[in-house]
């Protein structure tokens, strides 16, 4: 396998694991903030969307067709890709992230690593990027939001792990008799 391909497997999984997170889930629960900044699991996958389309469209000149008129509203609203909005669908936000893998996988196939462009809303300095760096930056970023939802998820209903059928979880990691000694050993630290 070359290294663009390995790249685009690493991409590949992380938004694979977006994706299942939502699985099995109801509507409210894959909306809702779980956290006081408002993260939620539909939000996390939208926002994926916005950020893969540039990095991997916008960045090399390839802006994604038939874009929705939100992600133009980045600007003037920096939270409207952060949550599905009462009138979007889960089959919207999934359906607009899986078009926009589409789109930058093609990027990806049609380029070379070296190849060029250029970050608008990064410093001039830094602004122009390889393709090798936008997917580096880009895997970071999916894998970190994949986190988030695991943490997400763990919270509604106990799910964990990169997939279905590997949680990557050792059993004991997943114990009660775990949480409760690590809640023990916290405890002989308060102060």
């Amino acid at each position: 396998m070359d290294e663009k391909e390995t790249l685009r497997g690493y991409l590949q999984t992380g938004r694979e694991a977006m994706v299942w997170k939502l699985d099995g889930l109801g509507e409210y629960d894959v909306r809702r903030p779980l956290v006081p900044t408002g993260t939620n699991l539909l939000g996390l996958v939208k926002h994926l969307a916005l950020v893969e389309a540039g990095y991997l469209g916008s960045t090399f000149g390839r802006p994604l067709p038939d874009a929705p008129a939100w992600m133009e509203q980045v600007e003037s609203d920096p939270t409207v890709d952060l949550f599905a909005t009462a009138d979007e669908s889960r089959a919207d936000v999934v359906d607009l992230y899986r078009r926009v893998w589409a789109h930058s996988d093609a990027t990806v196939a049609a380029s070379e690593l070296a190849t060029e462009g250029t970050v608008p809303h990064w410093p001039a300095e830094r602004a122009t990027v390889t393709l090798h760096r936008a997917l580096v930056h880009l895997i970071a970023e999916t894998h970190r939001h994949a986190g988030h939802a695991d943490i997400l998820r763990e919270t509604l209903d106990g799910a964990v792990g990169l997939r279905a059928e590997v949680d990557n979880m050792a059993p004991e990691a997943t114990s009660s008799e775990l949480h409760d000694r690590v809640e023990a050993a916290a405890r002989a630290h308060r102060g």
